[in-house]
């Protein structure tokens, strides 16, 4: 989210370039953490103000008071506000003083052709430790005599660089390389290279658990497409989370708070209301979830089974690896796209247990089959709905939940009614957050 945001125009010339990144990825760092919340829980309440008028416009009389479709709770603070984040994206392009291999994050857009790579030192939402390794990865390449990839067909290979940190101490780091037209010796000199400056050189103090190296082609690559070569350390680092361990794999999804997901997971937990014999359907969807099948783990013992859904076949091994290793029997996890798993897991559901559904999709929502699935499913009578994004196609959820039956768009089911709204502040000093949205009926 932080990337993305920084690559907003350079307005304000004025500003310092760090003030110019600090406004484009954390805009809210000038304001006391409590004027943040507050902040954050009026664009809530201007979402819930909007779903209740939609909602009467369908002819639901879902206003409650305030004009809000359903109670709002205060946003629950982050327990870390600053050096929050356990997974930071560098890149690599040219710097304010026109050096092509500053490592940092971008202020500008391509469109406007403005980019510039900004460090980020001054970061409140970066820990020490990733800026640390940007810090000695910026010196390392600037001792290379090869280029910067900026342009691929400029040529250049040196690009962006992943830090990934756990609670534990244990430090990942990701380097991506275009090979260009280097040849498999050449390679295998730079990766030598790499490896001894971060064991052997200064490097070293950055003291990495795991580091990697993934020679890609194109803007992103799965593993699958180019495997992550291990140049030194373990394969994995690990997080603990409300008492279980899980291991993380270069690549695998994780919320990027761990400290803040501690605290939506217990209260996700409350709100589901599960007893012994309820059964937990966890539902990831999009490409990979921030947290894809860790809810359902983190509440396996509470119930008596979790029946996952995840998209990303690598998260579905991790899930079934984390589950083993921390002695959880009671899940299933199956892989592929919701809208064409759920729909046939839940069409024959004749379990007499009380079933209850967490989903988690990403900003484009859920699919119309899945909401479809789960509406038309009478066992499901309690919904949590994870939103990153509230105000976007998730809105469009929340009325295909809702809505009076359908039958002409199969929504045969009982609508179902939102009750609660929590938002949690998973991303202190920007403006998003998490919305927990509890829907019954």
């Amino acid at each position: 989210k932080g990337k993305k945001k920084a690559r907003q125009g350079c307005s304000l010339p004025d500003l310092s370039w760090e003030e110019r990144l600090a406004n484009a990825v954390t805009p809210l760092w000038r304001l006391p953490y409590q004027e943040q919340l507050l902040v954050k829980y009026e664009n809530q309440r201007k979402i819930l103000q909007r779903l209740g008028t939609l909602l009467e416009e369908l002819g639901i009389d879902a206003q409650k008071p305030h004009g809000l479709c359903c109670p709002l709770q205060p946003v629950v603070p982050s327990p870390i506000v600053n050096g929050y984040r356990n997974k930071s994206t560098f890149s690599v392009n040219r710097g304010p003083d026109g050096n092509p291999k500053t490592v940092g994050l971008y202020v500008g857009t391509g469109k406007a052709k403005n980019i510039v790579c900004v460090k980020a030192d001054h970061m409140e939402n970066m820990p020490l430790k990733h800026k640390q390794v940007a810090q000695c990865y910026e010196e390392f390449i600037c001792r290379s005599p090869l280029d910067s990839c900026i342009l691929f067909h400029e040529g250049g290979h040196w690009r962006e660089l992943v830090v990934r940190t756990t609670s534990r101490g244990h430090t990942m780091a990701i380097i991506t390389f275009h090979p260009q037209e280097l040849g498999q010796e050449a390679l295998d000199t730079q990766k030598a290279l790499l490896k001894e400056f971060f064991t052997c050189g200064p490097g070293t103090v950055c003291d990495l658990t795991s580091l990697y190296f993934q020679e890609s082609t194109m803007t992103r690559c799965t593993h699958e497409q180019s495997p992550y070569q291990l140049l030194h350390g373990e394969p994995h680092i690990f997080e603990e989370l409300l008492g279980l361990k899980f291991r993380i794999s270069p690549d695998a999804f994780f919320q990027v708070n761990t400290a803040g997901a501690e605290v939506l997971y217990q209260a996700v937990g409350e709100l589901c209301q599960a007893t012994g014999d309820t059964v937990l359907l966890d539902i990831c969807c999009g490409t990979g979830g921030q947290w894809p099948c860790t809810i359902g783990l983190s509440l396996a013992r509470q119930v008596s089974r979790v029946v996952g859904v995840e998209v990303v076949e690598k998260a579905v091994e991790d899930a079934k690896w984390n589950a083993a290793f921390n002695g959880i029997s009671n899940c299933e996890f199956h892989s592929g796209k919701a809208e064409a798993v759920l729909p046939q897991l839940l069409s024959s559901w004749e379990d007499a247990q009380p079933l209850v559904a967490v989903v988690n999709p990403s900003r484009a929502g859920l699919h119309y089959r899945v909401v479809r699935a789960i509406r038309n499913c009478a066992s499901i009578r309690r919904l949590l709905y994870i939103s990153c994004k509230p105000e976007g196609e998730a809105m469009r959820n929340f009325l295909e939940l809702c809505c009076p039956p359908d039958p002409r768009k199969k929504l045969t089911g009982e609508p179902f009614a939102p009750v609660l709204a929590i938002p949690f502040d998973m991303f202190p000093h920007t403006f998003h957050c998490e919305l927990v949205l509890l829907f019954t009926r």
